[in-house]
């Protein structure tokens, strides 16, 4: 059967895993992940390409990026073609170092995200690799070190994820490893790394007890989420792709969007980031949320963080912003004259 192509679009959650043909190592020492993690930190920076978690095993790897300016499959081309070029040089070998082609799933950020992060940074852990919470604290070849603020890599978006459990980073800092900490009862979780339906919906049970109750379910290996999500992402990632590289590449971003909706509405930029219920600017909020989440594809987490809301109140206001952008006639891109 021929292999499903990747799915990717701007703004995507992307949890990636790369693994060692035959389970052999794909790092001997820490010369091999310094260099591992140089690779791929230039890369990032060079193209705009978010990481918010990440850890390096010794025959494998685990990535949670989100797509940027240029596709995730562009982005690992060029990481791991350079890293097995030089990986080979150094330890005199040649040929395949991966197992197959890398692992890949596009994931539902809003229900996923805190998870994904949570799981990645607790692998060291469970692979006995550290021995505690607090060797893990100090790992330098996970991400979790750096949202401790004991390491910094300027690559990885600790801010964001930080943002999400507190404003102030020593607070968030507390929160976030409470949440981690929690994580360590919950087992190897197969629900985020495992295959398609069965992983979305919970388990083999529940999804025989859908099936028992005549639920139709869309499921995709390639995807993390509910079967609406599923299908949602593939029905939509054809229509989108084209026009939200075409934002992504003219420099739209959530501050592009801030500074545009404040022209239209006459309202200064700062002052549509605190939440009113003035009219004006509860619509012109709205359309900041509809441009923001559907038209770029930016998380709807990261919204509500920017103003001050809940993740649901995103969701709402993006709708009311669609129905105000088609009853006013406003657009994201100007339009070309006929």
């Amino acid at each position: 059967m021929p292999r499903k192509a990747r799915i990717d679009t701007p703004g995507a959650l992307h949890h990636i895993i790369g693994r060692g043909i035959e389970r052999r190592d794909i790092f001997k020492d820490d010369k091999d992940r310094d260099n591992f993690l140089n690779r791929l930190g230039n890369i990032l920076l060079e193209t705009e390409t978010p990481c918010f978690a990440w850890a390096l095993m010794p025959n494998h790897f685990h990535l949670l990026l989100r797509t940027g300016n240029m596709p995730i499959s562009t982005i690992m081309r060029r990481l791991l073609t350079g890293y097995v070029v030089t990986f080979n040089l150094r330890h005199s070998r040649s040929g395949r170092l991966f197992q197959n082609r890398y692992k890949s799933i596009l994931c539902q950020e809003d229900t996923y995200f805190l998870e994904l992060v949570r799981y990645l940074h607790l692998n060291p852990l469970r692979a006995n690799i550290v021995r505690n919470v607090g060797a893990l604290d100090n790992y330098p070849y996970c991400g979790h070190s750096r949202l401790m603020g004991r390491l910094k890599s300027s690559w990885q978006n600790v801010n964001y994820v930080l943002s999400l459990f507190e404003n102030k980073p020593t607070a968030a800092i507390k929160k976030y490893r409470q949440f981690l900490e929690k994580g360590l009862a919950l087992g190897k979780r197969p629900d985020l790394t495992g295959g398609g339906l069965i992983r979305s919906v919970g388990g083999w049970d529940t999804l025989k007890s859908l099936r028992r109750m005549q639920s139709h379910l869309k499921g995709d290996e390639r995807i993390l989420g509910d079967s609406d999500f599923v299908q949602e992402v593939l029905s939509a990632v054809n229509e989108n792709m084209e026009k939200q590289y075409r934002f992504k590449a003219k420099g739209y971003d959530f501050d592009k969007i801030l500074k545009k909706v404040g022209r239209i509405f006459n309202l200064k930029p700062e002052n549509l980031l605190v939440p009113s219920k003035q009219r004006n600017r509860v619509r012109a909020r709205s359309l900041i949320c509809y441009w923001a989440v559907k038209e770029i594809g930016i998380s709807s987490l990261y919204v509500a963080a920017k103003l001050g809301i809940k993740q649901p109140s995103v969701s709402r206001a993006a709708i009311r912003g669609e129905k105000i952008c088609l009853e006013d006639n406003f657009h994201l891109e100007a339009r070309k004259k006929s």
